[in-house]
């Protein structure tokens, strides 16, 4: 916002809730926020975005971090959103199949694959279609599939995937991703499991590779939209936009902690943190 020309405390003050990845908060904070009367309402993820929609039906929202907005029932049209809601998608859902083609570039030899997915998220359906699509092409099958709600699940997952003989896991996007992103890391490096996630933050604190959208790059293109409403314009008239930037980012001491050999194809186009 400030390379908008907005300074916070000047000319915008801004107030934040966060639900932690906890579905159930949402409508509470959201019901919070709207009493506060603000101009713009920036919402992020599928879910908190489906429920702001039921609660704040006059003001404008942009929505940041959103896997598959049409396919979700959000709006009709990225061209033609209509209605008070506009911003950007991540295109998560359809990148799920893309991962797991990275993991059988990892490891050719890779005939299943445990999925990480909290089944109550939105986008899950979604995410497993493209994944299970691209799955029979490479002849890989996607289980077991195991449900992640809450931190003590994760310990239990990763012993479910590795009792059941899977070579890789693919973690699926939801707010619980960020959320428990620590805890997921530490226990993938305890039971060996070679791992792919869907933003370099979780490769940044440890985790095998991820692949996926920019996370700061998609509230930058967000914060154009927020700006454009505050200057007048409306949100029926700004369509959707997706992300300006893919990356593939492999830690390189996590790897060689796994004594995984990173093929010279996929280390060509990664980002390498060493």
């Amino acid at each position: 916002m400030r390379e908008l020309g907005w300074i916070e405390g000047q000319s915008f003050s801004m107030e934040a809730r966060y639900a932690d990845g906890y579905f159930d908060r949402i409508p509470k904070l959201a019901d919070e926020l709207l009493k506060l009367d603000p101009d713009v309402f920036l919402v992020s993820t599928t879910p908190a975005n489906l429920a702001a929609k039921q609660i704040i039906t006059q003001k404008p929202i942009v929505m940041v971090a959103v896997a598959d907005p049409v396919g979700t029932g959000l709006f009709k049209s990225l061209s033609r959103p209509g209605g008070n809601i506009t911003g950007v998608t991540n295109i998560a859902a359809e990148l799920a199949g893309k991962r797991l083609e990275i993991l059988k570039e990892l490891l050719p030899a890779a005939s299943k694959v445990a999925v990480l997915i909290n089944l109550n998220d939105p986008n899950a359906t979604l995410q497993m279609r493209y994944a299970t699509d691209a799955a029979a092409k490479l002849t890989i099958q996607l289980e077991p599939v195991l449900g992640i709600t809450a931190a003590n699940d994760i310990e239990g997952a990763f012993e479910s995937a590795t009792r059941s003989g899977a070579t890789a896991a693919l973690r699926m996007v939801d707010p619980l991703e960020s959320a428990l992103r620590a805890q997921t890391v530490a226990v993938a490096a305890k039971s060996r499991l070679p791992t792919i996630y869907p933003f370099r933050e979780t490769v940044e604190v440890g985790g095998l590779m991820s692949y996926g959208t920019s996370l700061p790059d998609q509230y930058r293109q967000a914060a154009t939209f927020v700006h454009k409403l505050l200057k007048g314009a409306t949100p029926a008239a700004l369509p959707v936009e997706q992300p300006v930037k893919l990356e593939l980012v492999i830690n390189l001491k996590t790897a060689q902690a796994l004594s995984l050999e990173i093929p010279p194809t996929i280390l060509a186009r990664a980002e390498v943190i060493e």
